[in-house]
């Protein structure tokens, strides 16, 4: 027995000496993670990535809540949304404060199910001095900046994004979804959006 544990513990030295060895040696090679894998080395035709369009050529309707759910669980989406622009339209009667809140608790919860990166624009054009506000978990709170109103912050932030990237505009201002189609993003009106959230 006492023979069988040094041959272990020689053993084990061993096996430590060559993972450290190896450690030292990628270390001074500073060879990167490796990327590819050998499946992705062979020749072969891989299914094609859905894009906003292809979820509109789907025939859901335009008031379905799933349409939303589909352009969502697309990779790498982000929604974007205009925020008043809902607020107003499911309930214009609460005091502004409110509004915000109850829209950024429902977005929060919708972007923990989708994953999906989430920004909320407020128009902040006429504010003295900024609103203070405790953004949620997964949400991003923005409010334009004095001279600048929330569409032309909506429409800096669809520019900013790469091409081909799927974005999610959630706005009734026709202007602003005019705007934003035409620079690639797909816009949905603020009443999916309510309807989606009151699933929630």
């Amino acid at each position: 027995r006492e023979g069988r544990s040094v041959e272990d513990m020689r053993l084990r030295l061993l096996l430590d000496t060559l993972l450290e060895s190896a450690q030292g040696l990628r270390r001074e090679l500073a060879l990167p993670p490796a990327m590819v894998r050998p499946g992705d080395t062979v020749d072969a035709v891989e299914p094609g990535r859905m894009s906003p369009k292809d979820v509109a050529a789907r025939a859901l309707s335009e008031t379905d809540p799933a349409l939303l759910d589909q352009l969502l669980a697309l990779p790498q989406s982000h929604l974007i949304v205009d925020g008043y622009n809902v607020t107003k339209t499911g309930y214009p009667t609460m005091p502004l404060e409110k509004q915000r809140l109850r829209l950024l608790g429902g977005l929060a919860m919708l972007a923990a199910q989708s994953g999906a990166e989430t920004t909320c624009v407020f128009d902040g054009a006429e504010l003295a001095a900024p609103v203070l506000l405790a953004p949620p978990r997964g949400v991003r709170v923005l409010f334009s900046k004095p001279g600048v109103t929330a569409d032309e912050l909506i429409r800096q932030l669809v520019r900013a994004e790469p091409p081909g990237r799927p974005l999610v505009v959630v706005s009734t201002d026709r202007e602003v979804a005019d705007g934003v189609a035409q620079a690639g993003a797909r816009p949905v009106a603020s009443a999916l959006l309510l309807k989606r959230l009151s699933r929630i």
